[in-house]
C-alpha cells in the first residue's frame, strides 16, 4: 500500500499490507481487551481520551505535513483539522459521563427503574481520506470513551495518517488491543463484518461503500451509522448581508479544496440579489490562491488524486456540454500534481452532474430563484439530505426556512460544519444514524432497561 503526494506526484512510503492472519490477530485482540476495557471506570477512559488530545497537539505539525503530503489539504487547515481532534477529545473527557450516567425512569412506588447505556463491543469504522484525521477521531473518541474497542479500516491513500492514528492512541496510554488498525483493501471489509467478534460498523463515504456495508451488515444483524454523500443547498435570501457573509459563504464551498460532504455545493438565491451575489462571489473567489499546499497562504491545494481531479471535470464538461455557463474556472491547471481551480457554473439545466450530482472538488453550482417557496423546492430537489444554510437578516425568517428544508442539519447565517456539542449526520441518500454529542456516543451501546422491585 503506497501514499502518494497529490500536489507533486511523489511516492511517499510504502506500507505493507496486512494479511488475513493480521487481521485474525487484531479481531482477537480487539475483543480480548474488550473484557476489560469495558468494566473500567468511565473516569479512566476520560482521562485517556484527554491523553489524547495533548498528544495530538504535541505533534500537531507532524501530524498536520503528514495530512498535507497525503492528500493535498493546505498545510493550514490540516493543522485546524489536528486541533478539532483534539477539541472533540476533550468534549468527551468533560462530558461522557454525563451522556452515559444512568437515566431514571417513571416507575411504580418502591421501584426504581432506569437505563443504563452499556458499550457492545467491537466496532468497525470503515473511513475516507478527505479528514483522514477529524473522521476518525469523530468515531473513535465517543465510542471508546463509552468502552467498546475500535478497528480501522482506512482509505488506501493515507496509509500514514491511518497509522499516525493508531499511535496517538498508544501514546495516550491505551491499553494494548482497543485501538488497531487494518492497512487492508476494502474486499476485507465484508469478511470483518462477518466475524462474530464485530459487533457494529459505521462509515464515512459515498453512497456505493455505504450501501454495501449496509447489507452486509443488515444480513449479521448488526448496527450501522453511515454518513455518505451530500449535495448541500446555500440559501440566500433577498435579505442577506452578502457584504458581512460573502467570505464565509464562498469558504463553505472551497475549503479543503471542495472534497467535504458538508461542503456548500448548490447555491440557491434570490433573484433580487442574484446579479449583487454573482460579482461579489467570483470577485471572493478569483482571490484565493491555488497553489502548493505546504507553502504559507495556500488557500485551495490539490486534489486527492489524478483519478478524482479527471472524474470531477467529467462532470464540469458534461454540465458545459449541456448548456451550463462557466462563470470562472472549468479547466484543470496546467502544470503538474491534482490541481483543479475554484470553478462557478450557472444557468445549470436540470438532469445535468452540476444539478444532480455530488461535485466532489472545488466547483460551485449557482441557481436562480424568484422566492422563498422556489428557493425551499429546490434545495430539496436532490436525492441528498446532509446539511444545508440559509442566509438572512431576519433570523425568524431563517428558522423558519430552516425548518423546511430536508437535511440531517440546518444552520442560519453560518457554514454547515460538525461540532462536538450538537448531533451530526443526515437523512435520505446521506446516510443514517448520528455522530458525535450524546447522540453520537450512545449510537453504538446496550439501552438497557433495569427494574428493581
Amino acid at each position: 500500500m503506497q501514499s502518494r503526494n497529490p500536489a507533486t506526484t511523489e511516492a511517499l512510503e510504502t506500507y505493507d499490507e496486512h494479511d488475513d492472519s493480521d487481521v485474525e490477530a487484531a479481531l482477537s485482540a480487539a475483543d480480548e481487551a474488550f473484557e476489560e476495557w469495558r468494566d473500567t471506570p468511565i473516569q479512566e477512559r476520560e482521562k485517556l481520551v484527554a491523553n489524547a488530545a495533548d498528544v495530538l497537539r504535541e505533534n500537531k505539525e507532524r501530524y498536520a505535513q503528514l495530512i498535507t503530503r497525503e492528500m493535498g489539504k493546505p498545510l493550514d487547515q490540516a493543522r485546524s483539522e489536528i486541533e478539532k481532534c483534539a477539541w472533540g477529545c476533550e468534549y468527551y473527557a468533560e462530558h461522557a459521563s454525563q451522556h452515559l450516567g444512568d437515566e431514571p425512569r417513571a416507575s411504580p412506588a418502591g421501584t426504581d427503574v432506569f437505563t443504563s447505556y452499556e458499550p457492545l463491543g467491537t466496532v468497525l469504522a470503515v473511513m475516507p481520506w478527505n479528514y483522514p484525521f477529524w473522521q476518525v477521531f469523530r468515531f473513535a473518541a465517543p465510542y471508546l470513551t463509552a468502552g467498546n474497542t475500535g478497528v480501522l479500516k482506512h482509505a488506501s491513500n493515507v496509509p500514514g495518517c491511518a497509522k499516525a492514528i493508531e499511535e496517538v492512541f498508544t501514546e495516550a496510554g491505551y491499553p494494548e488491543g482497543v485501538f488497531q488498525t487494518l492497512l487492508v483493501g476494502s474486499s476485507k471489509v465484508d469478511g470483518i463484518l462477518e466475524d462474530d467478534r464485530v459487533k457494529a460498523a459505521t462509515l464515512t463515504g459515498s453512497g456505493p461503500a455505504g450501501r454495501a456495508v449496509a447489507e452486509k451488515a443488515g444480513r449479521e444483524l448488526k448496527k450501522t451509522v453511515l454518513e455518505l454523500g451530500g449535495s448541500d443547498p446555500v440559501v440566500i435570501l433577498d435579505d442577506a448581508d452578502l457584504e458581512e457573509h460573502m467570505e464565509t459563504i464562498a469558504w463553505a464551498r472551497y475549503q479543503n479544496t471542495g472534497q467535504s460532504c458538508i461542503a456548500g455545493k448548490r447555491f440557491v438565491v434570490h433573484t433580487d440579489v442574484y446579479d449583487e451575489f454573482m460579482e461579489k462571489f467570483v470577485d471572493e473567489v478569483e482571490g484565493y490562491d491555488l497553489g502548493d499546499p505546504e507553502a504559507d497562504g495556500t488557500d485551495v491545494g490539490s486534489m486527492a488524486s489524478e483519478d478524482l481531479m479527471e472524474e470531477l471535470h467529467e462532470q464540469v464538461q458534461e454540465s458545459v456540454d449541456a448548456g451550463a455557463n462557466v462563470a470562472l474556472g472549468g479547466e484543470p491547471v496546467d502544470r503538474d500534481g491534482a490541481f483543479y481551480p475554484p470553478t462557478i457554473l450557472t444557468d445549470i439545466p436540470a438532469g445535468t452532474p452540476a444539478a444532480d450530482e455530488e461535485l466532489f472538488g472545488p466547483v460551485a453550482s449557482v441557481f436562480e430563484v424568484a422566492d422563498e417557496d422556489e428557493a425551499v423546492e429546490v434545495a430539496n430537489d436532490t436525492p441528498f439530505g446532509l446539511g444545508g444554510s440559509v442566509w438572512t437578516e431576519n433570523r425568524e425568517r431563517g428558522e423558519r426556512l430552516a425548518r423546511r428544508i430536508d437535511a440531517g442539519c440546518v444552520y442560519v447565517n453560518q457554514l454547515v460544519k460538525s461540532d462536538p456539542r450538537v448531533p451530526f449526520g443526515g437523512i435520505k441518500e446521506s446516510g443514517y444514524g448520528r455522530e458525535l454529542a450524546s447522540d453520537g456516543i450512545r449510537e453504538f451501546v446496550n439501552r438497557k432497561t433495569v427494574w428493581v422491585e
